[in-house]
């Protein structure tokens, strides 16, 4: 997110694309088959990007992850992110520049998601600095940053019903919240504590408290102190089982304003939601290294 609370960004690289419709009909057999750099950007002038890349798009070393046109690469301790993509409709454009993330330091924090470790959570660098640099006037700027992965040898919707994850900057580090509700009944409920040296500690957690439902009527909610509330600041990704947006709510009593998200995966799983996320998810098969 930028200093000023305006703009904001978000990439996700995937190796097996968990939201695209081809990886879904290909049987999700060879997950290197279907390879993505997502990136979208929130704010005046956002655009999304999610093309699904066959194979011969993917070339991995241990510190660079390159499909086809764009790349992430980690470079005297920071996170280096060219992109050139093209964004889906209804605003079909090049998305061209360079995201730089400087982490403060890199935790060893690690949270498995279901008991038997099927789905893990690893929180690289929850305390960072990114520097954005697009192609476009007003998106060159600097913000708070953060960076983690999420590794899965099941699909989600096999899983999970719902989630919601935020992370929000304090004084201190940041604080994130993890709340799951699991096709079982079970419920996962996790907040942790970063420090800017990245140590990490668990957290008693504050209560949840409801958020207004998103434009698609996905149903959200974050934690904050006892009797304080929260809300949306800026929207960012509104589809019809996935929200992001930028979320202001009190913890420990200091006002703070994270990134949020809430997952329906109930929605996720209906059929008819493929053929409209292959408008926005196109499938480019085939790549040429030059």
């Amino acid at each position: 997110m930028s200093d000023c609370g305006t703009r904001a960004v978000s990439v996700i690289g995937f190796i097996g694309s968990v939201f695209s419709p081809w990886y879904r009909w290909s049987g999700r057999r060879n997950p290197q088959n279907h390879v993505c750099i997502n990136v979208a950007t929130y704010g005046a002038g956002g655009r999304f990007t999610m093309t699904d890349r066959g194979e011969s798009a993917l070339r991995q070393t241990a510190s660079r992850f390159e499909v086809g046109p764009s790349m992430m690469r980690w470079e005297a301790g920071r996170l280096v992110i060219d992109i050139d993509e093209v964004s889906g409709p209804p605003l079909i454009s090049r998305v061209r520049g360079r995201i730089t993330l400087t982490p403060s330091a890199i935790t060893h924090a690690e949270l498995p998601l279901t008991p038997d470790g099927a789905h893990i959570w690893r929180p690289f660098a929850p305390c960072a600095r990114i520097e954005v640099d697009i192609d476009r006037p007003g998106w060159q700027w600097q913000g708070e940053g953060y960076f983690d992965a999420n590794f899965g040898t099941r699909a989600l919707e096999e899983d999970f019903s719902y989630w919601t994850w935020g992370r929000y900057p304090t004084g201190k580090g940041a604080t994130c919240f993890y709340d799951a509700t699991r096709l079982d009944g079970s419920e996962l409920a996790a907040g942790f504590r970063f420090g800017h040296d990245g140590q990490a500690s668990a957290i008693s957690l504050p209560p949840k408290t409801k958020l207004r439902r998103s434009l698609w009527a996905v149903s959200r909610e974050t934690r904050a102190d006892p009797g304080q509330g929260a809300r949306q600041t800026l929207g960012m990704l509104d589809a019809p089982f996935y929200t992001r947006s930028a979320v202001e709510t009190v913890l420990d009593g200091e006002r703070t304003t994270g990134v949020h998200e809430a997952l329906d995966l109930r929605r996720f799983r209906s059929p008819l939601l493929k053929p409209m996320l292959a408008v926005r998810v196109p499938r480019r098969r085939n790549w040429r290294w030059s």
